[in-house]
């Protein structure tokens, strides 16, 4: 009689059974007519309970993957801030400054040459503390961003062809990964226009675009203001949605108000 009865209930809840056990990734499905014999009937409790234990353990490794994954994203941890902007804006200039003024050492190297920075380079744990703020960031240098890579721009700096090949090559390569740090890999964006040209771009347009899409914190700097034809009022003007500070990142000048910015923009 139990067993009769246990068989009953059994294929009544077939249907919720068939259902929990195809969710949970478990295979040999439940049918009725193998519901015959005691051992069947103990079979399908002994499978059911197998898989009651496999979900438990399943439920516990989410458990124990949340606790550590929830560590590992508390707002003590750095914040990944991408420096961005086009070739030449005085980006890695900006890096090393920064990283020299919070840390001693540098990101990478300077030149005037475009495209000097061909991947991304990264600088981990600088501290930042500006009027009672502190943020720690970890600086991420990206390759400078165009629409087009040409060889012959650098054969004006004395490079053969096929280093100069090369390099396009490269700097192609480095925009892509750029563009995949600014939509997978950042928290926030320091992004660096040269004062001295006219920022109504199609990439400036399109990086801005990106970033506030992605409800990205942003930082405008209009850098090189220590030429003569620096204009800081154009910038502000193409982008009057966003703050934007002025400042020597080769001379070191304003960084006390940029330092100021960061901690309150990334803090």
């Amino acid at each position: 009689m139990r067993i009769s009865s246990t068989r009953e209930d059994i294929i009544h809840q077939k249907p919720c059974l068939t259902q929990f056990l195809s969710e949970s990734g478990v295979d040999s499905p439940i049918y009725p007519h193998t519901l015959g014999s005691y051992d069947d009937v103990r079979g399908v409790w002994e499978h059911t309970t197998l898989v009651e234990v496999r979900m438990g353990l399943l439920t516990n490794l989410r458990d124990s993957i949340s606790r550590v994954t929830d560590g590992l994203f508390t707002d003590s941890e750095p914040k990944r801030i991408g420096i961005y902007g086009p070739p030449n804006a005085g980006k890695t200039t900006l890096a090393n400054r920064i990283a020299r003024d919070w840390t001693g050492d540098a990101v990478g190297p300077e030149s005037h040459i475009p495209h000097e920075t061909r991947r991304a380079r990264r600088k981990e744990n600088v501290e930042i503390e500006r009027n009672g703020r502190k943020v720690t960031i970890d600086i991420v240098d990206t390759p400078g961003v165009t629409t087009k890579v040409d060889y012959k721009e650098f054969l004006d700096h004395d490079m053969e062809k096929e280093d100069a090949v090369r390099r396009s090559r490269e700097a192609t390569e480095g925009v892509a990964e750029a563009m995949h740090w600014l939509r997978e890999d950042v928290d926030g964006v320091i992004y660096v226009l040269d004062s001295t040209t006219d920022p109504f771009t199609q990439v400036n347009t399109m990086l801005i675009g990106i970033i506030e899409s992605q409800d990205l914190p942003a930082l405008i700097l209009a850098n090189k203001t220590d030429l003569p034809e620096s204009d800081v009022q154009q910038i502000a003007n193409a982008f009057p949605q966003h703050e934007t500070i002025p400042l020597s990142a080769l001379e070191g000048e304003n960084m006390d108000e940029v330092y100021t910015k960061i901690a309150e923009y990334f803090g």
